[in-house]
C-alpha cells in the first residue's frame, strides 16, 4: 500500500464543498485520515476566506509504474473538482469551489518527471504544512529528510504571523 496525502481548499460554498469532497474521496479511496479544518485568508488575491485541510489515504500498489498510479490519482482528483463546479482559469490565485492538490505519493519524487510531487507548497504555506504535520507528524519529507512535525515547528518560528492566521473551525462531519 502507498500512503497518499492531498490538500483540500474551498472558498465558494466552502462548507458544502469540503463536506461533499470528503464524501467523494471516501467513495473513491475508502478510509480517510482527516486533519482539522482551518479557516485561512485568501493568498495571492482578494477573496473570501478558505477552508483548508489535509487528507490521507492509501492506494494499493499495482503492477504499473508509480507515474501511472499518480496520474490515476490526479485524474480522480480533477474529476472530483470538476463535479464540484471547479472552473479552471489561467490565473493561479483565484476563488474556487474546490481545490484538490496531490501533496505526497509515498516517498516518490516525481519532479524529474515534471510533476510537483512532493508538492513544493508543503513548506511554503501554513495551511498545507500545519494540517499535514497534524495528521502525519512523524512522516519524513522525501527530499528534505525532516519530519513534518519538525518542519512545522521551524515554519512557526520563521513565519509566526502566517501560522497564527490559521483558525481551527468547529466542523461537523
Amino acid at each position: 500500500m502507498t500512503e497518499v496525502f492531498i490538500s483540500i481548499g474551498s472558498n465558494i460554498e466552502r462548507e458544502t464543498n469540503v463536506r461533499s469532497a470528503v464524501q467523494a474521496l471516501r467513495e473513491r479511496f475508502g478510509v480517510l485520515l482527516l486533519s482539522s479544518v482551518y479557516e485561512t485568508e485568501a493568498v495571492g488575491f482578494n477573496g473570501d476566506p478558505f477552508y483548508n485541510l489535509v487528507v490521507g489515504f492509501t492506494v494499493p500498489q499495482s503492477q504499473q509504474d508509480v507515474l501511472y498510479e499518480v496520474q490515476q490519482v490526479m485524474a480522480a482528483l480533477r474529476a472530483i473538482e470538476t463535479d464540484h463546479g471547479r472552473e479552471r482559469h489561467n490565473t493561479k490565485f483565484s476563488a474556487r469551489t474546490l481545490d484538490l492538490d496531490l501533496l505526497l505519493f509515498g516517498a516518490a519524487d516525481l519532479r524529474p518527471q515534471g510533476l510537483d510531487v512532493p508538492r513544493e507548497e508543503i513548506t511554503r504555506y501554513a495551511f498545507v504544512l500545519g494540517p499535514l504535520a497534524e495528521i502525519a507528524p512523524q512522516r519524513v519529507h522525501p527530499l528534505l529528510q525532516q519530519t513534518y512535525a519538525d518542519l512545522w515547528q521551524t515554519y512557526q518560528t520563521s513565519h509566526d504571523s502566517q501560522a497564527r492566521a490559521m483558525r481551527v473551525v468547529a466542523f461537523s462531519w
